[in-house]
Parts: C-alpha cells; sequence; structure tokens
C-alpha cells in the first residue's frame, strides 16, 4: 500500500482519491477550530498562499478527538475558516486519527513516521511533510509552527 492508494472523504462527503495529489508536495494536517493551536491556520494559509502555484497542497483534516475542539458540521467548520483565517486549501470531512475508526490515512502516515514522536498522534495541528512521490519524509509536533516547516517545503519544491 502508498499514500495515493488511499481514499479519503472531502467536506461534502465525496470521494477523493489521494492519487489526485500525484506529483505535488503535501502537509497534511489533523486540525480542530477551538484549539490553542487554531491561529496556525493563519501560517498555514500563508504557506499555502506562497507555494501553491510550486506544486504544494495543504490537506486539512479536521478532527474532534483531542478534548472535543473540533465541534460542529463539517460546513461550520468550512466557514469558521474562511472567515477567521481565509483559509483556500482543501479541506476534508472531520476523521479519527487514533484508535479503532481511525482514518486509512492516519494509519498509513503514522506506520511512515512511527519511530518520530511515537506512532501515537497527541493533538491537533500534528503535521506531515510528503514529497511528490507519496514519500512521508516527516512528522511535525502541534507546537512546531508552519513558518518553521516553511525552509523543509521550499527544499522540496
Amino acid at each position: 500500500m502508498n499514500l495515493y492508494d488511499i481514499t479519503v472523504t472531502d467536506m461534502k462527503q465525496n470521494p477523493v482519491s489521494l492519487s489526485d495529489y500525484k506529483g505535488k508536495v503535501l502537509l497534511i494536517v489533523n486540525t480542530a477550530t477551538g484549539c490553542g493551536f487554531t491561529p496556525q491556520y493563519e501560517g498555514l494559509e500563508a504557506l499555502y498562499g506562497k507555494y501553491k502555484d510550486q506544486g504544494f497542497e495543504i490537506l486539512d483534516f479536521p478532527c474532534n478527538q483531542f478534548g472535543n475542539q473540533a465541534p460542529g458540521s463539517e460546513e461550520e467548520i468550512h466557514e469558521f475558516c474562511q472567515l477567521t483565517y481565509n483559509v483556500s486549501f482543501p479541506q476534508f470531512a472531520k476523521i479519527e486519527v487514533n484508535g479503532a475508526n481511525e482514518s486509512p490515512l492516519y494509519t498509513y502516515l503514522k506506520s511512515c513516521q512511527s519511530g518520530v514522536l511515537g506512532s501515537k498522534i497527541k493533538w491537533n495541528f500534528t503535521k506531515f511533510l510528503v514529497d511528490e512521490n507519496g514519500t512521508v519524509l516527516k512528522r511535525y509536533a502541534p507546537t512546531d509552527k508552519p513558518e518553521k516547516i516553511e525552509k523543509d517545503i521550499a527544499a522540496l519544491l
């Protein structure tokens, strides 16, 4: 199995094959709208605006597993992100990143980076950097701000 074999669900409940992102550098993030790290949306959008025309995508997966910090529907989450942070990168349906109901995407991401920060996702805004070939290169902690990741993204583009 590889990243491009995985299908996820968009905010409108439509299936999306990650093979649609072949050839792109990806930053995959589990997010929440009521988290202390929520202001990172601003930095994520700045990165997206700067690099999207160079083959960079951010894939945003809201997750309500940590302190119930992503309440509301996908539509409410999307509206909040657009109005508050002017988010324009792809946002997907809510997922679970740990446990029996975890998304196959996160099972895969964690298996590729299990030695880094432990395998379990500890909180929202954990980020995974994926190269244009679908190789998971690096995992970043929730405390790693988007600005800190920029040099790694730029090096891949």
